[in-house]
């Protein structure tokens, strides 16, 4: 879902309050790690992870969100990591933004601290369907992640009353949260969206935790009937964001 327009800036994105170079990531600033950087609840976290951090769009969005949060980022190619350290310095929240150019598995074995606030915009499509680019095969295919290692790696570096935020393709999502719920954990959110009112759901918003919760469910349609107009509940979840907000 890569349906933003590019602004002023070659190789990237400018929001309000910040720029994202990605001209070096496999996967480009699009429409799924806005909304979870958007939507992710951050008001009672002091730590966060962003798993899979690419450009750290999403990190740099939850910076925005809450001037008190110290996020860490875990991101295992190199150039992506390097972009993202580059966008984290010239961000306004240089010193509250770390990357970690590093496998995820080593990183949750070595953790010294857990975190309040965990979010992934994890790979999805399955090793057998496999694109040209090395780099972005990685990025999008389970072969180097799977659902099951992420959420293991999740428990090792979450707190124990902390949430484990994702956003992923809605067939692909309601499997994990099957696993999940087999593995202990329980859904505390669940968005369940569609491009529009008429089309099926199409992505998931999931935040999980290692607790006993009541989910709170709730729907987002992104677009109007004409496919052009954002909905009024989407314009509302990026104003804070988006320029043309």
């Amino acid at each position: 879902m890569n349906n933003l327009k590019k602004n002023y800036r070659k190789g990237g994105f400018t929001f309000k309050q910040f720029f994202v170079g990605h001209d070096r990531c496999a996967m480009k600033v699009g429409t799924d790690g806005v909304l979870l950087g958007a939507w992710a609840p951050i008001r009672e976290a002091k730590k966060a992870l962003d798993i899979g951090s690419g450009s750290g769009l999403i990190a740099l969005m939850l910076a925005q969100r809450n001037q008190q949060l110290i996020i860490d980022a875990v991101e295992l190619d190199i150039n992506a990591a390097q972009q993202a350290q580059e966008n984290f310095s010239e961000s306004k929240w240089a010193d509250r933004l770390r990357i970690f150019n590093q496998d995820i598995i080593e990183f949750s074995e070595r953790i010294i601290h857990q975190y309040d606030l965990i979010v992934s915009n994890p790979p999805y499509f399955e090793p057998a369907l496999s694109c040209s680019s090395e780099q972005r095969d990685q990025a999008r295919y389970t072969s180097t992640l799977t659902h099951e290692t992420l959420l293991n790696c999740a428990r090792q570096c979450l707190a124990p009353k902390g949430i484990f935020c994702l956003v992923i393709p809605y067939d692909v999502g309601e499997g994990i949260e099957v696993m999940a719920h087999r593995e202990g954990w329980s859904t505390a959110y669940r968005v369940n969206i569609r491009d529009k009112a008429s089309t099926d759901f199409h992505r998931l918003l999931l935040g999980l935790m290692l607790q006993p919760t009541e989910p709170q469910v709730a729907t987002l349609v992104l677009k109007e009937a004409d496919n052009k107009t954002y909905t009024a509940d989407f314009q509302k979840l990026i104003r804070d964001f988006y320029l043309k907000y």
